[in-house]
């Protein structure tokens, strides 16, 4: 397992996490195989966004002894009440919710409680009407939520709820089917999306992505809005590369589903390269840099996917990019303009060029 820091909350999260949608799919003891399995391979980030209520007892029975050691990411508005899963903005509903599964986890906190599912501007204003934000507040005013977490699908309505200063992990949905608007949540422009991810590296907001794989869509070549099957790894090292990016929330079905997506760190590398993705990306996406590093190795030793990064971070105004940058081993100035990355770049950015423009804009 890989780890990455929040900066907000210090916590320490495995870049693979695991997503609860499916595994109430399982029966009791490949339930408890498989949360073992996960435990035991360094997964340490779990979202409780489950399909079913039955999911909670058998996390409660799986980490009631280890739970300091996991992270819980709990949704304030999804209500199991009927058992499958619902959603609310009732606030009522929602305490009911939140303390069934509390008693079912066997637990009295939790790490990351979200704003769930927020994709209209008047879910947002029935959430604080019905008081639900008070309630989720009240509760990290105790103790018992430590955290602050927003999940959305939606650029604009998570950039409204981001400037409240409230959120410390944004849950959002990130492939390269939605950021390059194709697929059902395919919600805000690539330029809108990007900028978003910026917002929270420069903020110290983590996010954890859900629907990498476009609820399987991506994953097969008759339901690819591409008419290309991508692969696991593939959408994963995908999502990783997106700035502010800290977890990749893959649904779990069983002990197999798990042991195959871990098998992402064993990978070589050319199993998760998704360069081709150039090959279908709008022309908003053209001609810029998405810091994938198909570009590598560069003759001179740049890291260009960095590069590019740090440079528009610190253009969106995060303060720290330009320290990072000084800290790199070898810059933009360092560029010997052989022309070696702008052949290899699938989205036919112009490498050179943008190098001499960081190189003058850090003064290095």
């Amino acid at each position: 397992m890989e780890y990455r820091i929040n900066r907000r909350t210090g916590d320490r999260i495995g870049v693979i996490g695991f997503g609860t949608s499916a595994i109430c799919e399982a029966d009791a003891k490949e339930a408890a195989q498989t949360l073992e399995y996960a435990f035991e391979q360094g997964v340490n980030y779990f979202d409780l966004a489950t399909s079913d209520g039955r999911t909670f007892p058998a996390f409660g029975s799986a980490f009631a002894g280890v739970r300091r050691e996991v992270i819980y990411q709990l949704h304030f508005g999804a209500d199991y009440s009927r058992g499958a899963y619902g959603w609310t903005t009732d606030a009522g509903a929602i305490q009911k919710s939140v303390d069934w599964q509390l008693k079912n986890l066997k637990t009295d906190y939790i790490d990351y409680a979200f704003i769930h599912c927020i994709d209209e501007e008047t879910d947002w204003e029935n959430y604080q009407r019905s008081g639900a934000l008070g309630l989720l507040l009240k509760m990290k005013e105790e103790g018992i939520a430590r955290h602050i977490g927003l999940s959305s699908h939606v650029p604009a309505i998570a950039e409204k709820i981001l400037d409240t200063g409230l959120i410390d992990m944004l849950m959002f949905s990130i492939n390269p089917g939605y950021d390059y608007q194709q697929g059902d949540f395919a919600n805000g422009s690539n330029v809108e999306r990007m900028a978003l991810y910026r917002r929270c590296e420069k903020e110290g907001i983590g996010i954890s992505v859900m629907k990498a794989f476009s609820g399987g869509q991506l994953l097969h070549e008759k339901t690819s809005p591409f008419g290309k099957a991508l692969t696991e790894y593939q959408c994963i090292r995908y999502a990783l590369d997106k700035t502010g990016v800290l977890t990749v929330l893959p649904g779990v079905r069983g002990k197999r589903d798990l042991e195959r997506v871990l098998g992402y760190f064993s990978a070589p590398e050319e199993e998760k390269d998704y360069s081709v993705i150039g090959t279908f990306p709008p022309q908003d996406a053209a001609g810029k840099c998405v810091y994938c590093n198909h570009c590598q190795p560069c003759p001179a030793g740049i890291d260009v996917g960095t590069v590019n990064k740090y440079y528009d971070l610190a253009r969106a105004g995060d303060a720290l990019a330009a320290d990072h940058y000084k800290n790199l081993n070898k810059s933009a100035s360092d560029c010997i303009a052989c022309g070696h990355c702008n052949k290899r770049c699938p989205f036919h950015a112009d490498q050179v060029g943008r190098m001499k423009e960081i190189a003058a804009y850090f003064g290095k």
